[in-house]
């Protein structure tokens, strides 16, 4: 299965149709699979007293708080439709991340997003889990910052709202739907975990990508990879390393003003990334070893076989001092060196004459 790889636009439009369209032109020719937006309305997801991350003060104004910064970077519902339309055209998945209830309600029934992204940062967010499996939708669950436990009791809850149960939602019948057999089944066909991690830059010492086994091996569940590292290096990786879905942010150009910009790949990076993905998924090939048949053709070209190191006659003893290892590997192999010493030649040899 070909590895689903999702340009993560993001804010990276900055409130402008124009850009955001630019930014599906440029997903579309690196080849990925799918562009992702973000979809909110900033007083639903913050208040005037939340502070920005150190990362969203290095590139936005000092003065402005996360509730103002983020009106800025709204993507505005209208604009929702010309970019799933131009989307459709361009041949490209659109996709993009609820960060309140209305915005997701907005992105199902009026949108028609048939695959959901929930971020890092909604995994305790019980409620706001709950209505995302309840639409039915597949759903992306991205794990930064968290631990396995909440990971699985994340899980517990997606299980419950997929399962339909007419039952009180409690942590007591999010975990019985988790123990099921069908709430794990139900998970299998509709999650899909991300491992991440919540910094931006994020260090390479604290990338971590064995976590997707842990992740794998915990939960049964096909993991994925969200890159929030500089350059190209950790998603390949992540690719060599099953990774299922690859997500990496992207935009038109580093120095724009705003939180992401700088921490996300510019178009020809971008392009580079997914061209070197494809490349890894042909590589990784099957958990076999055997000869590949252009193999077969240099075989013979590049082994060795025994032969004639000297003039040999008939029944002349075969010695170490008779007998030669050279290319090409034609004749007989090495490997029989020892079972032909001391016995004797049937005929004559001529130097470089292959052993038969």
């Amino acid at each position: 299965m070909s590895i689903f790889i999702i340009a993560e636009a993001g804010v990276n439009h900055n409130g402008s149709l124009d850009t955001a369209l630019r930014l599906v032109d440029v997903a579309v020719a690196a080849g990925a699979d799918a562009v992702k937006f973000q979809t909110f309305k900033a007083e639903k997801l913050v208040t005037s007293a939340a502070g920005k991350a150190a990362y969203q003060k290095h590139n936005t104004s000092a003065e402005e708080n996360q509730l103002e910064m983020l009106r800025k970077l709204e993507l505005k519902y209208e604009f929702h439709f010309q970019l799933r339309d131009y989307c459709d055209k361009q041949g490209i998945a659109f996709l993009s991340t609820a960060f309140d209830f209305d915005s997701l309600a907005f992105l199902v029934d009026r949108v028609g997003i048939e695959k959901l992204k929930i971020p890092s940062g909604e995994i305790t967010n019980g409620p706001f889990l709950l209505a995302h499996a309840q639409t039915g939708k597949e759903v992306i669950l991205s794990t930064g910052m968290s631990t396995l436990g909440e990971v699985e009791a994340a899980l517990g809850v997606l299980a419950f709202g997929y399962l339909g149960w007419e039952r009180q939602p409690s942590l007591a019948a999010f975990g019985h739907a988790y123990a099921s057999e069908q709430g794990r089944a139900m998970l299998r066909q509709k999650v899909t975990l991300l491992h991440c991690t919540s910094e931006y830059p994020t260090p390479m010492r604290h990338v971590h990508l064995r976590a997707m086994d842990a992740l794998r091996d915990a939960f049964g569940l096909a993991v994925g990879y969200s890159d929030h590292t500089e350059g190209l290096t950790v998603p390949i990786a992540a690719a060599a390393r099953g990774a299922v879905l690859i997500e990496k942010h992207f935009t038109l150009d580093k120095s724009l003003r705003g939180p992401d910009h700088q921490v996300s790949l510019e178009p020809e990076e971008l392009k580079l990334m997914v061209r070197a993905i494809r490349d890894i998924e042909q590589a990784m090939g099957a958990a076999t070893k055997v000869p590949q048949p252009m193999e077969l053709e240099n075989r013979d070209v590049v082994r060795k076989s025994l032969m004639a190191g000297d003039h040999i006659v008939a029944g002349e003893r075969f010695s170490a001092e008779n007998l030669a290892i050279k290319r090409p590997g034609t004749g007989v192999s090495p490997m029989e060196y020892w079972r032909l010493l001391g016995r004797g030649s049937d005929r004559d040899y001529q130097i470089d004459e292959l052993i038969e």
